[in-house]
């Protein structure tokens, strides 16, 4: 593939909800642009954007794809995104670096899910973007109703259509083209051809319509061309071209396209207005390219994907990472199509490549030239909120998982790892099932790491409602010197103070050299816990009294004697157990609240108040951690997906009495096998 300057490069976004047919899309550009011969199937796991063993076995995508394609004088960088919210930080990564999105909506069900959730990241970016509507050869598919929707969904949006479908469902077979005035008549066998004739007397006044339609919207982004129309002069094709290219860089226009990917009906149309009318990359006066994706290869190893905004990048030069302060050296870069690599010895501006084996490079960084420092806004990801605990099936295999969960994050920035110390369990969160269902795949295909998954538990604590004195004695005599330590303690309830140690000793019964042994061993004793094992809290211990023995006693035995008294007294002082309590903050829209806040009441929540927004409304409220384990399934099936939630620890709350007990019962259980 040649070089192209920054002024024939186009950098697309393919966005929608799993299932549109993204990748097929993808697919078929690649056969009308003649890389390949022979379109693959997502069902046969045989297409060149989906190749990861994962998305052939899962018939997903998880993973943006980077497909270069030269399609008349002009370089198309396709990036095809995974669908499903699991993946959404790959399609944050994509549209950082893109100058369009294509939102691709299924002709039969419209605007779903995922397609309103990048839709409003499209718009917070002001992103130029573009509809095509797919799959009209299927049964109730309707051009019309679709665009209606997009229209009633967005009403401060300017959707322009630019085609009109010629016939329905399974009698699709051509469209006409609104700025060319013609119809393409495609063939129905796949093979894209088509032929061009004159627009129907019965499509006459409907395409006028669109046409005048489209000179209205696109005119006012050309100062000549919106002359020309306030003087009642007939916009020319060109001038169409020219306006609507100009209406798609400022934004003023989202134009709506259409055809059907399997039937390849409509998408010479496509390619043809993504090489025409989508802006190419503006270039930035420094040195600079953004580091987008990582990906590890067992094969290539570290593989960094970036889009150079300013100056050119040449193979074996050293570039600088002003994120993390650390010079490195670009080796040869290559594009990417799949898993196909070809080297490349020079990047301009606006053009996006990979590079291997940069080292201490990560996704978000900054590449520049030293004596011209640049940081270019990194990427905003969305926050993991499904966690698991995970272990190595082999014992043995804790470090060699620590080194392959640390290349995942790599990987993908979504997930996070982190220990509970209390609980002892290594968390694995994530965005959903599905990605944590990968990862566990990866770590065992690309690292050799099997790995099991539970759900982790939650860190309760333990603590008294009553005060108690006891007596802990130990004593031992096995020949020789013996083992003798005693100690009277009072416990009593301490709420907000964790922990508190007195000594109130009068005569000397505990020589002051044993004392400390004797707050040792109480601290050892909490941190074990008397009831299922979790860490006592919220306790004051005195120590009143005791006795020893001038040979036989000694800090062990003053400290085991000390644990004995401890057990033993919370057991007579009402143990009782609390919980973690956190603050949620929930995001839905209006029609979801009443779902949401009863399902928070059946879990216990006390609702602290709502927010409006202009489209979204926030509940806070105090639930108990163990309702919330799996909090994002939850809300992902009550809000369809449009929900979104973020959680923090706030404190420790007491478990009632009868639940207390009820749930002892049940960590008894559950922890003794």
């Amino acid at each position: 593939m040649k070089t192209y300057d920054t002024k024939h490069l186009r950098n697309v976004c393919l966005v929608g909800h799993g299932g549109t047919g993204k990748t097929s899309l993808t697919e078929t550009f690649l056969f009308n642009s003649g890389v390949i011969s022979r379109i693959g199937k997502i069902s046969e796991g045989n297409t060149v954007s989906d190749y990861l063993p994962e998305e052939v076995k899962h018939k997903v995508s998880i993973s943006t794809s980077l497909i270069p394609i030269e399609w008349q004088g002009v370089k198309l960088n396709i990036l095809d995104t995974p669908g499903y919210s699991d993946f959404f930080g790959e399609v944050k990564c994509a549209l950082r670096v893109a100058e369009c999105g294509v939102l691709v909506l299924n002709g039969v069900a419209g605007l779903e899910v995922q397609a309103e959730i990048t839709w409003d990241v499209m718009e917070q970016q002001q992103l130029p973007r573009v509809i095509f509507v797919n799959k009209l050869d299927r049964e109730n598919a309707n051009f019309g109703k679709v665009l209606e929707q997009l229209k009633s969904a967005y009403p401060q949006a300017r959707f322009v259509p630019l085609q009109i479908p010629i016939g329905q469902e399974a009698g699709f077979k051509g469209l006409i083209d609104i700025v060319e005035n013609k119809v393409y008549d495609y063939e129905t066998n796949g093979s894209g051809k088509y032929s061009l004739k004159e627009v129907p007397e019965e499509y006459q006044e409907e395409t006028n319509r669109l046409r005048n339609q489209l000179a209205e919207a696109v005119a006012e982004a050309n100062d000549e061309i919106l002359a020309k129309y306030l003087d009642g002069e007939e916009l020319t094709e060109e001038d169409l071209q020219t306006a609507l290219r100009e209406a798609m860089k400022g934004n003023l226009v989202t134009p709506v396209l259409c055809g059907s990917v399997y039937k390849n009906i409509g998408l010479v149309n496509m390619i043809n207005f993504l090489a025409n009318s989508v802006p190419p990359p503006e270039e930035v006066v420094e040195k600079a390219a953004l580091v987008f994706k990582t990906l590890a290869d067992p094969y290539v190893g570290k593989m960094s994907f970036l889009r150079v905004y300013g100056g050119k990048f040449k193979a074996e030069t050293l570039v600088y990472n002003s994120n993390r302060g650390l010079e490195e050296k670009i080796g040869h870069p290559f594009y990417l199509r799949g898993k196909t690599q070809e080297p490349v010895a020079l990047l301009v501006a606006g053009d996006i490549a990979v590079v291997a084996k940069l080292q201490d490079v990560k996704t978000g960084d900054t590449l520049c030239d030293k004596e011209h420092l640049v940081t270019l806004p990194g990427i905003d990801f969305p926050v993991p909120s499904l966690s698991v605990a995970i272990e190595p099936k082999t014992k043995g295999d804790e470090d060699k998982l620590g080194s392959s969960l640390a290349r995942l994050v790599e990987e993908d920035p979504t997930i996070r790892i982190s220990k509970n110390t209390e609980t002892r369990e290594l968390l694995l969160t994530g965005l959903g099932e599905m990605q944590l269902e990968i990862l566990q795949e990866k770590l065992t295909r690309k690292f050799g790491v099997a790995v099991s998954i539970k759900v982790p538990r939650v860190p309760y604590r333990e603590t008294i409602r009553k005060a108690v004195k006891v007596e802990g004695k130990h004593k031992k005599q096995t020949g020789g010197h013996g083992q003798y330590g005693h100690v009277w303690i009072n416990l009593e309830p301490s709420e907000g103070k964790d922990f508190e140690f007195e000594e109130a000793i009068f005569g000397g019964s505990v020589p002051k050299q044993y004392i400390p042994a004797v707050e040792k061993g109480i601290r050892e004793a909490m941190a074990e816990g008397t009831m299922v094992g979790y860490p006592v809290t919220d306790i004051k211990v005195t120590l009143c009294d005791g006795s020893y023995h001038a040979v036989d006693s000694s800090e062990m035995a003053f400290k085991l004697a000390a644990i004995i008294a401890f057990r033993k007294g919370v057991e007579l002082a009402k143990p009782t157990l609390l919980e973690p309590v956190v603050e949620v903050e929930v995001i839905v829209p209006e029609v979801y609240m009443g779902d949401v806040i009863g399902d928070l009441n059946g879990k216990c929540g006390k609702l602290l108040g709502m927010e409006a927004g202009e489209k979204y409304q926030m509940i806070h409220a105090h639930v108990p951690m163990a309702e919330m384990m799996r909090y994002a399934i939850d809300l992902r099936s009550l809000t369809h997906g449009r929900g979104t939630f973020t959680m923090k620890f706030i404190h420790y709350e007491e478990v009632p009495g009868k639940i207390s007990e009820n749930l002892v019962s049940q960590l008894k259980s559950a922890y003794s096998h």
